[in-house]
């Protein structure tokens, strides 16, 4: 009963309850210990002032970089198994970032906000640390595969990666009240920027995810512009954790030639 009243808000058009539905950031442990080296804490300013808190994960061997946009629930903290499957598999630098208010992050979650803060890891990247956009992988999970779509919309880059993400939010929400496209304040709308992204895609997505059907994948495939590879979770939901198979795939994809 008390999901329904929710929803109904939600879907009534109530922005903050909304956000409150579809942002989930958790703090991090106070006692927590720094990361080891080479791992550092870094600042990034977004364009509009907020101060965003990410995590470089710098590898000795760097193939490249991975920028990772996670998704919508805890820290850069809780998403660092993910980076460091990353950094171990891909045998690539790995730089990890929190939305506005989230933990250390300042600032208010909102979609804006999102796209903002991966502009500001992007420009980090770029213009401090002097890594070429055509050696920047983009990579979304879950919300995150929409802040990476935007992201991947407008900077030049190697390659997107997308995990387990939806076409939109609305399209999300549209499974339980099919008003809900029309009155929505986020859209985080991945299948309407796609086409403008013009770096091969890869695409992974689990067959029995209960949140974003598979079709969303499909959906996204059809819509590129350029080289796609659609990858099969096979027997995974949203939250299962990544299969080995996954880097082994990802990291074939990224190594050949587009």
């Amino acid at each position: 009963m008390q999901r329904c009243v929710v929803l109904l808000l939600l879907f009534a058009g109530c922005a903050a309850l909304e956000n409150r539905v579809v942002f989930h950031p958790a703090p991090s442990d106070p006692n927590a210990p720094a990361p080891p080296l080479p791992i550092v804490d870094v600042e990034l300013q977004s364009a509009d002032g907020v101060t965003i808190h990410a995590r470089w994960c710098p590898h000795a061997d760097s193939r490249g970089v991975l920028l990772f946009c996670h998704g919508n629930a805890g820290n850069v903290e809780h998403w660092g198994i993910r980076a460091r499957e990353f950094w171990h598999t891909l045998a690539r630098s790995v730089l990890v970032f929190d939305y506005p208010g989230y933990d250390r992050s300042k600032g208010r979650p909102s979609e804006q906000g999102c796209y903002d803060s991966a502009q500001a890891a992007y420009d980090w990247l770029t213009r401090v640390q002097g890594i070429a956009p055509e050696r920047i992988v983009i990579c979304g999970e879950s919300l995150g595969g929409g802040v990476a779509v935007d992201l991947a919309s407008k900077n030049p880059h190697e390659a997107l990666v997308l995990i387990r993400t939806f076409t939109s939010v609305p399209d999300v929400a549209k499974e339980v009240i099919s008003i809900a496209p029309a009155i929505m304040v986020n859209r985080f709308d991945s299948l309407k920027k796609l086409p403008t992204c013009r770096s091969p895609v890869f695409l992974a997505q689990a067959d029995k995810d209960r949140l974003i059907p598979f079709a969303h994948a499909e959906q996204l495939r059809d819509a590129s512009q350029t080289p796609v590879r659609l990858h099969r979770l096979a027997g995974l939901d949203h939250s299962d954790p990544l299969p080995a198979s996954f880097f082994v795939e990802l990291r074939r994809f990224l190594d050949a030639p587009h």
